[in-house]
């Protein structure tokens, strides 16, 4: 990677984007975050706003909003791929969904680009528990999901920061596909019977039928094509094709990667998930 230009990384802001900006920064590489709130903007809806977030970085780090399973992921893709090799851009690392043939589809465009690639296709987050949609019931002592008995190997988001990062430092990972994993299969109940453990909590899962599920997102308000997405995810991608591990941690950083007992044991000590902790922050926002 040209070290003299900055690293633009999109979804910067999002779990594993936030994480690979604070990785750059703390080896004092220059890095654009690309998002709606900062300048030069970057808008994945507005392709106006991409021109000037490309122009004269070194690689870009791709997390596509809200998912590469989504509608229209293929064309942005690769509108903005075209863009980055036609602005000189040299290097490109996507993340993508592991069992995810859209995902797939978009990989290939990478792969087509012209310019540098690494692929970096990842399992289940860990970090969905702590960081996004799951989190609220969680601190509510029930999580209900469509999902039974089907192993996933959640992968923890500083893993998938630290293959990106290497990625974009190290000529050794050009060219490659790294499929990331957690080291072993846990089931959605496994997951919160373990949080339950480490917050010496009392937290429930029940598994619900798939339209009480769309039902309930709708119910929250959320984006129809939001609850479209997660309805594909959770009937399609959950449905036992990534009951497996894979090495691409392994392999990118030559380690092993980390287990979702040690996130959920770290993630525990952060107080996110302490219910009375989480009511005073409440009070506070609403005071401020």
């Amino acid at each position: 990677m040209q070290n003299n230009k900055p690293t633009l990384i999109l979804g910067g802001t999002g779990k594993t984007g936030k994480r690979v900006a604070e990785r750059l920064t703390r080896r004092g590489l220059a890095v654009r975050i690309g998002s709606r709130s900062v300048e030069p903007r970057f808008d994945w809806e507005n392709s106006a706003t991409w021109p000037a977030a490309l122009r004269d970085v070194g690689a870009v780090y791709i997390s596509y909003y809200p998912d590469l399973a989504a509608p229209g992921a293929a064309d942005a893709i690769l509108s903005l791929t075209n863009l980055a090799v036609k602005s000189g851009v040299p290097r490109l690392i996507l993340l993508s969904g592991r069992g995810e043939p859209q995902a797939q589809r978009c990989e290939q465009i990478v792969r087509d680009s012209g310019a540098e690639w690494t692929l970096v296709r990842a399992s289940w987050f860990c970090q969905n528990f702590s960081e996004n949609y799951l989190l609220e019931p969680v601190l509510a002592g029930e999580v209900a999901l469509p999902v039974g008995n089907v192993g996933e190997p959640f992968v923890d988001a500083d893993d998938i920061a630290d293959v990106a990062v290497a990625a974009l430092t190290d000529d050794r990972h050009v060219g490659q596909l790294y499929e990331v994993t957690g080291p072993r299969l846990w089931t959605f109940a496994e997951a919160i019977v373990e949080i339950g453990r480490v917050t010496n909590r009392n937290i429930r899962y029940v598994q619900i039928p798939m339209e009480e599920y769309a039902s309930m997102l709708k119910s929250a308000q959320l984006p129809p094509e939001f609850v479209t997405l997660i309805t594909y995810l959770f009937t399609d991608v959950l449905d036992g094709r990534n009951a497996s591990v894979a090495d691409g941690i392994t392999r990118a950083l030559g380690r092993a990667p980390r287990d979702f007992s040690q996130y959920a044991q770290d993630t525990a000590a952060t107080g996110v998930w302490n219910v009375e902790q989480q009511g005073r922050a409440d009070s506070t926002s609403h005071a401020a």
